[in-house]
This record gives C-alpha cells, sequence and structure tokens, in this order.
C-alpha cells in the first residue's frame, strides 16, 4: 500500500527542477520584453506569476504553491523509464534534456486552468482568488493565450540541450494534438451543462480528452526524450492515458463519499454542488423511474439543494449499486496502468527501476480509493 507520504516524497522529488524550469522559462521573456523598454508589460507577467503561485496580486513575492505538478512529474518519470537516452548518472544533470518539456506540459495546463476558470464561473483556486475575478475576464483570457503561446517557446528549449531537430518537432506535434483534443473534452464538458441526456459513455469519452489526454502526453513526450524504442512510447502513453482517467475517477469518488479529513472539503461536496459526475450519471442510468425522476428535479432546482436532500440523493446512489460501479472502473483503469508499466522494457539501470517503481506507487495510491 502506497501512503500518502510515499506519494508526496514521489512527487517531491524533482517538484525544485520543475520549479526552476519554469521560473526561468517565464523570466526569460519577462528580462526580455521589460529590457526592451516595455515597462507596461510588468504587469501582464505579473499576472502570469500571479496564476503560478509565485507572487500576490501585488505582485510581491509569496511562498510558493505549486500543487502536484503532476503532469511534469509523469514526464520526468517516464523519461527516467525510458532509459533517459541513456544519459543516467548519479547527479540530476540528466533532467536537462527533459526539463524543457516538463515546464512546457506545466505551462499548458496552467492555460487550461485559467480559461476554465472563466469558462466555469470559479472565483478560487489553491485558496486564492482567480485571475479573472481580479483582473477581468478580458486580460485572464488574453495571459491564458499567452501562457499557451510561451509552452511552446518554452519546448523549443530541448534543442538547446542536445535533442534532435527531428524529435523536438514531433515532440511539438504531440503536444499540439493534446491541445486540440483536451480543446475537444471542455466543448463536451460545457456543452453538457443543462442537459439531462448525458450517458456514462459520453461522460468517460469526455474525460478522456479533458483529462487523460494532457496526462498521456506528458507520458508519451517523456518516454520520446528517452528512448527511440516506438513500443515503449506506446506503452507509456497508454499508462499516461489510464492513469488520467483514473484520476478523474478517483476525484469523482472522494466528491460524493470521502471524510472531511481526506478530501479537506465538505462530505458529498459533489453532491451540494449537484455536479453531474460519473456518480450521478451511473445513478440516473441504472435506477428506477422514480428515482430517475428526483434525481433530475434535484440537479435542475433553483434553491440550494439541502441536507435532506442529499441524503436521499445518497441513498438512490447506494440502491443503484453507483460506488461500487464507480470502485470497479476505477480499478480496471489501474489495472490497465498497471499492465502498460509491466510492458515496458526494463533498461537495467537504478535510474530507470527507481522510476518504475514510482509509478507503480501512483497506480497504487489511486487504486486505494476503489478499496474503500
Amino acid at each position: 500500500m502506497a501512503s500518502p507520504s510515499t506519494i508526496q516524497l514521489t512527487l517531491l522529488r524533482h517538484q525544485r527542477e520543475i520549479q526552476e524550469a519554469l521560473q526561468q522559462a517565464v523570466s526569460n521573456v519577462k528580462n526580455t520584453a521589460i529590457h526592451s523598454g516595455a515597462t507596461e508589460l510588468q504587469a501582464f507577467y505579473g499576472q502570469i506569476q500571479y496564476h503560478m503561485g509565485w507572487v500576490d496580486e501585488g505582485f510581491s513575492p509569496v511562498e510558493s504553491n505549486p500543487g502536484k505538478l503532476l503532469r511534469p512529474t509523469l514526464l520526468l518519470l517516464a523519461y527516467e523509464a525510458a532509459g533517459a537516452w541513456g544519459m543516467t548518472d548519479a547527479t540530476s544533470e540528466y533532467l536537462r534534456r527533459a526539463l524543457p518539456a516538463a515546464a512546457a506540459v506545466e505551462l499548458t495546463h496552467n492555460f487550461t486552468l485559467i480559461h476554465d476558470d472563466i469558462e466555469d464561473g470559479d472565483t478560487e483556486r489553491r485558496h486564492r482568488a482567480t485571475l479573472w475575478k481580479l483582473w477581468g475576464i478580458p486580460q485572464a483570457i488574453n495571459t491564458g493565450d499567452g501562457l499557451f503561446a510561451l509552452a511552446r517557446l518554452t519546448l523549443w528549449g530541448v534543442l538547446d540541450e542536445g535533442v534532435e531537430g527531428g524529435v523536438a518537432a514531433r515532440l511539438g506535434a504531440v503536444l499540439d494534438k493534446a491541445c486540440l483534443i483536451l480543446s475537444e473534452g471542455q466543448y463536451l464538458d460545457l456543452s453538457f451543462e443543462g442537459r439531462q441526456d448525458i450517458s456514462v459513455a459520453a461522460y468517460v469519452d469526455m474525460i478522456s480528452r479533458k483529462t487523460a489526454a494532457l496526462m498521456a502526453c506528458a507520458a508519451e513526450m517523456g518516454a520520446m526524450l528517452g528512448t527511440q524504442d516506438q513500443l515503449t512510447i506506446e506503452r507509456l502513453h497508454s499508462f499516461g492515458h489510464a492513469m488520467g482517467v483514473a484520476f478523474q475517477v478517483r476525484d469523482d469518488l472522494l466528491g460524493v463519499w470521502a471524510t472531511t479529513a481526506e478530501l479537506g472539503k465538505t462530505p458529498s461536496g459533489d453532491v451540494y454542488r449537484r455536479k453531474k459526475s460519473l456518480p450521478f450519471l451511473h445513478a440516473l442510468e441504472h435506477t428506477e423511474t422514480n428515482d430517475q425522476r428526483y434525481l433530475r428535479e434535484v440537479y435542475q432546482q433553483t434553491p440550494p439543494i439541502t441536507n435532506e436532500q442529499v441524503e436521499q440523493v445518497l441513498a438512490i446512489f447506494a440502491r443503484s449499486q453507483t460506488r461500487e460501479y464507480c470502485c470497479a472502473y476505477l480499478a480496471e483503469q489501474c489495472r490497465l496502468a498497471t499492465e502498460a508499466l509491466e510492458s515496458v522494457p526494463r533498461m537495467g539501470n537504478a535510474i530507470a527501476l527507481r522510476a518504475i517503481g514510482d509509478m507503480q506507487m501512483l497506480v497504487h495510491f489511486v487504486a486505494e480509493a476503489s478499496k474503500k
């Protein structure tokens, strides 16, 4: 069993290098703009730094809350697991080849967060006001667009680290494809709002695009930087995709059934928010007519949902064996991730073996949610 502290250590292992790469990427373009005399652009880059958690709303430095940095960490683990292009040694210098790509993936993820906050009307992220709430929607859209462009610009830094031009071009194509797919997923997510005819299959397709695409992209890009073996690259892509779906299903489970201690939020929070996540959609498909009618009425009503209504919704979930289904689906995604990981050829060096072990721990950590 992988404990939260063990997982935290795994996610922290490359955090310093990732953070430095991210800050360097922003600083490079900011300094170029400012040195050219465009001092009014200070606020533009300040907004980027604010969203990344490095400064407050007055642009003064603050203690950073970088989040999990899951996607760039996955990229670096896949890079190591694939052999790190034979550059492994006792220091972290071999990471330099992959760090621009890791930073690019994280910047891409943050561009999507800025736009998601606008589209969803979210006023807080990581316990701070969202970008659009402070500086307005037009400037937040522009800052998100800037991060998108900066992500691609940062990716080309792999050329300075000795990555061949052909590999760099393929990395760009993989990232572009992932951005298009996740935009498709966001379109589907937004189009589902207000509809009552969304199937479980349609929801899974949506999260496969919106959530899993960038995770799969991260793992694939890391593998491409680590090896020329196409089978290894494909298997690590499959691992990333399965883990992306699994993480979302885990969040859906915790959003309904986690305790306050586990989640740090109100139990059944997704029910109170009437979020049409996997539990709701499964219950709607598999419960009797009266329960279906009740779910639709509660999730469409204008007044806030009451405690009594939440209890009724949870009872419907129980009658339709929704939790059991979600746990089984999560377990299946973890099985697919494990299967993909086990089929990755072992490189035989300590760094690759450690990376494989860390990725296995991530699977076990996510899988724990299916056993409670």
